[in-house]
């Protein structure tokens, strides 16, 4: 649980896999806790200069990718409430939203060690259902090494396994869905076109164009360790954040020639509908909200299955370094390739 040393919280092992719901070791992100107050803790975690999923973006300079720190967020909610809410460890958990504020993109730089974070969580409401604790709602500001980096809030709500089982049934009955069949996929857009570096971490394929939005055909790849630790029967939200910063980013790119090196994803409200069936076609659906500006281009994105919305984003990408306009911008892209 928490060990405290001369007042500072410890980073020398990793919390037990199973309160953050991972397989592989190096998928746990959390370190150590207390709880400083009846309904406030803090929690430390350690970022990986190196990752094979995180570490692959081509955004200049080198920086702690923003969706680890989603992943962290992510990791530190489940924590708290299997450690501190009473939750037992095979219960299943819904992500209902998540909001992202990356406050200070210098404090995200990556140095010459691992980054440290503290998480501080405190308890904005909890859901209770007959007496029990089912759900909880956290505001989470994440330091690195002292500074100040990101906020979030997270809303989940957790379940036994039989309830769990009984629901996903009923869902998956009225979608006429049963057995379970494999993801339609398709080939894949180029990496660098997503601003990735590896096509192994690519989620997008099939994009359609338009004048002011694009739709983009999601690939949910089971086999990518990283989005699948362990296996699963929906669509996980990690993959979810991922298909809409890449479409983000495919747009950016596409519609207004924004080099992708220079652009770093600092906002993103996300809420989610409906789970993502595996069998079913998966779209996202692009528009522009706010054109680019000096310091970057805001887009709303839905995605869908079968024109049913599952989950809604609305993301901010900022410009890393300043460039004079969109037209040089595509005179970059054009000598670069990026």
């Amino acid at each position: 649980m928490s060990a405290v040393l001369d007042g500072t919280l410890t980073y020398s092992n990793t919390v037990p896999r199973a309160t953050v719901h991972r397989a592989a070791i190096c998928e746990v992100f959390l370190t150590d806790s207390v709880r400083v107050a009846e309904d406030e803790y803090l929690i430390a975690a350690q970022l990986p200069r190196v990752h094979g999923f995180y570490g692959d973006n081509v955004t200049a300079p080198a920086a702690y990718d923003p969706l680890l720190l989603v992943e962290v967020f992510r990791q530190a909610s489940i924590y708290v409430a299997h450690t501190y809410l009473g939750a037992p460890l095979d219960d299943k958990f819904i992500f209902v939203s998540g909001e992202l504020d990356i406050t200070d993109p210098e404090a995200l730089r990556i140095g010459a060690r691992p980054g440290h974070a503290v998480i501080r969580a405190r308890q904005a409401g909890l859901k209770r259902r007959d007496g029990v604790v089912t759900g909880s709602s956290l505001d989470l500001v994440l330091s690195v090494d002292g500074g100040e980096a990101a906020t979030m809030r997270t809303v989940c709500q957790w379940m036994p396994g039989a309830a769990w089982d009984r629901m996903r049934d009923k869902g998956r009955a009225a979608l006429a869905l049963a057995p379970a069949r494999p993801h339609h996929t398709g080939r894949r857009v180029p990496a660098i076109s997503v601003g990735r570096a590896s096509g192994q971490n690519v989620v997008l394929a099939g994009v359609e164009v338009g004048h002011d939005e694009l739709r983009t055909r999601v690939v949910v790849d089971q086999g990518n360790p990283a989005l699948f630790d362990h296996p699963l029967d929906h669509i996980p939200g990690a993959l979810i954040f991922e298909a809409f910063r890449q479409s983000a980013m495919y747009a950016a790119r596409e519609l207004f020639g924004l080099s992708l090196r220079s652009l770093l994803l600092t906002r993103v409200e996300a809420d989610f509908t409906r789970f993502g069936e595996f069998e079913l076609p998966t779209d996202c659906v692009v528009r522009v909200v706010e054109s680019p500006a000096v310091d970057g281009v805001a887009f709303e994105i839905a995605m869908l299955q079968e024109d049913d919305r599952i989950a809604r984003a609305r993301l901010h990408l900022t410009r890393t370094r300043p460039i004079a306009g969109a037209l040089e911008n595509r005179f970059a892209y054009a000598a670069t390739g990026v």
